[in-house]
């Protein structure tokens, strides 16, 4: 006779052998001793104050290790509140396991607590979702989650575990024993395409190379920074390959974007898709006849939008490594001296100017390229930064540089508010474990604070000294001044009347740190911004707010064209 162990044993112990390393989630039944299995397993459990904020922080915690975060829910309800985080994952293409309790099997059918079928529930926004038929099986399905999570395009699964499972107990020698599956294997570049590619750059007039999230996750940085040196080809990043390139590189011309992207006659494209946020490469984003070059792990990606003239489905890092050698065989190098550069040159001096002179208007109220020029100024060029909001996010993007890959985290593919503070938790935790010392800027527009604010607390519980710096305009896009908001609320009742994008006036964010007593920030000038964030980057083990006024009229600069591209429908 063996030994018997229980479900939550088995489940915590599959775990930890899979290599998963944190859960991020809020317990109840029935996953209250399943969590405290899984700190007895060794596995780093972080409680939450809100589903969707765990299963975000789970989720950007994958992506910066690369091995899939665990979200914990309990059932119906719970599992409801992560579909939008699965479904980001999803969409995002980061390694995700959601684990949900469920209504005991002999109360099924027969309105039991919390009873939903929650794996049909869960399936369109997963790779994988399944419930192990018994606590015997849980290794195998463990096992088939994490891999799946992260072989191929990495994405989300869900695992489904009734009461009766969990706290079922079996003999452990009739475990069904899992193994544990090797790194995912790296698919190589068709050596034909490669020569066709090189081929192409070699001949275009205008060329451009794009660098997607995609490359981010590859860990091909080191390839590709050589890749741009060694050829002096232009290039810019999507939100999250900002850092693979610096963005301090010569051969960075994300001032020039608009300008890159109409008049580029050919585009490497790297480890990106051809969605919104690339304007679905069609003209009149995008010159009517480039010619694109698309790398991607997924072929079923090529050829999505518009007709690519060389699909190759490859690995990041191997394609990248091969194609530096092909490159340096025909001893390409683009002069700078061409039109092509001069051209690009000549739009990034002009857009700088622009860019600059925002950045120097520190009349009161401030702006936000005032805000976020003195910001980054201040915090250390190493930093992780997490954006959140409309214009914050937007603006961020081209005013908080990233030398670095993988140091900054945002709204992403979906475009889902609410993640900042989740992703924070995770690039918290990652930098304490992983890379002491290193700092995370959580920069957070007052509306997408707002989704996730609570979550302070867990900051302060696990000791995490995140600065969290809101830029406050008092409303979504824009805000009102106090006068103007108090004649319209006297106007009638205020839920006719109240304009729909409208938060209310200089909301002290900062003194939610009283609760816990700290004290926040509250800043209307670039003296007291700059006072605190350095008092924030003190060493510390907690976390600070810094809620910066600015002008509720505040808007980015003239754009040529709408930062979303139109429907013709």
């Amino acid at each position: 006779m063996s030994d018997e162990i229980d479900g939550n044993t088995i489940l915590a112990q599959s775990l930890k052998e899979q290599g998963v390393e944190y859960v991020f989630g809020i317990v109840g039944f029935p996953v209250i001793e399943l969590g405290m299995a899984m700190q007895q397993a060794g596995l780093k459990f972080i409680g939450m104050r809100n589903e969707q904020a765990a299963c975000y922080a789970a989720q950007a915690i994958g992506y910066l290790t690369k091995k899939p975060g665990v979200c914990l829910v309990v059932s119906g309800p719970g599992l409801l509140h992560v579909c939008g985080g699965m479904a980001n994952a999803q969409v995002n293409c980061w390694p995700l396991l959601v684990i949900g309790g469920s209504c005991s099997e002999d109360h099924e059918a027969i309105g039991g607590f919390q009873e939903y079928p929650q794996v049909e529930m869960s399936r369109p926004y997963c790779k994988y979702a399944a419930r192990p038929p018994s606590a015997l099986l849980i290794p195998t399905h463990v096992e088939k989650a994490v891999r799946l999570a992260t072989y191929g395009r990495p994405g989300a699964c869900y695992l489904d575990f009734p009461g009766n499972i969990l706290q079922g107990r079996v003999e452990s020698n009739n475990i069904v024993k899992s193994y544990i599956h090797p790194e995912p294997p790296l698919t190589f570049p068709n050596p034909k395409s490669m020569i066709e590619a090189a081929e192409m750059l070699m001949k275009a007039k205008r060329p451009l190379v794009i660098i997607g999230k995609g490359a981010a996750y590859a860990r091909a940085e080191v390839a590709l920074r050589q890749l741009i040196q060694q050829t002096n080809l232009p290039f810019i990043a999507t939100p999250m390959g900002k850092g693979v390139v610096p963005d301090t590189a010569r051969q960075c011309v994300a001032p020039a974007r608009t300008l890159a992207l109409q008049r580029a006659d050919v585009v490497l494209l790297l480890g990106a898709r051809l969605n919104w946020i690339l304007h679905f490469g069609r003209a009149p984003r995008f010159n009517e006849n480039v010619k694109v070059i698309q790398v991607d792990i997924q072929p079923e990606e090529m050829h999505n939008s518009i007709p690519t003239s060389c699909a190759i489905q490859s690995d990041l890092l191997p394609f990248s490594e091969m194609f530096v050698d092909e490159l340096a065989k025909r001893k390409f190098r683009l002069a700078k001296s061409g039109e092509w550069w001069q051209e690009l040159f000549e739009k990034c001096d002009k857009n700088r100017e622009t860019v600059n002179r925002m950045s120097m208007d520190v009349s009161v109220p401030l702006n936000y390229y005032a805000v976020f020029h003195h910001l980054r100024m201040k915090i250390p060029s190493d930093s992780i930064i997490v954006s959140e909001g409309a214009n914050t996010m937007d603006i961020g993007r081209a005013m908080l540089l990233n030398n670095l890959p993988r140091h900054r985290l945002d709204a992403g593919t979906f475009g889902t508010m609410g993640v900042g503070l989740g992703f924070a938790i995770a690039a918290g935790l990652y930098c304490r474990d992983y890379h002491p010392g290193k700092r995370v800027i959580c920069v957070e527009g007052d509306s997408a604070f707002g989704f996730s604010g609570m979550e302070i607390e867990t900051m302060i519980r696990y000791q995490l000294p995140i600065i969290i710096v809101i830029v406050n305009n008092g409303g979504i896009y824009s805000g009102f001044t106090k006068d103007d908001f108090e004649s319209i609320q006297s106007a009638g009742d205020p839920s006719l009347v109240t304009p729909v994008t409208a938060l209310n006036v200089e909301t002290r964010y900062e003194q939610m740190m009283s609760m816990f007593g700290k004290e926040g920030h509250f800043v209307r000038t670039i003296p007291e911004l700059e006072e605190a964030v350095k008092e924030s980057l003190i060493p510390s083990d907690h976390p600070s707010i810094i809620n910066v006024i600015i002008s509720p009229q505040a808007d980015r600069k003239p754009q040529n064209f709408s930062w979303l591209t139109e429907s013709k429908l």
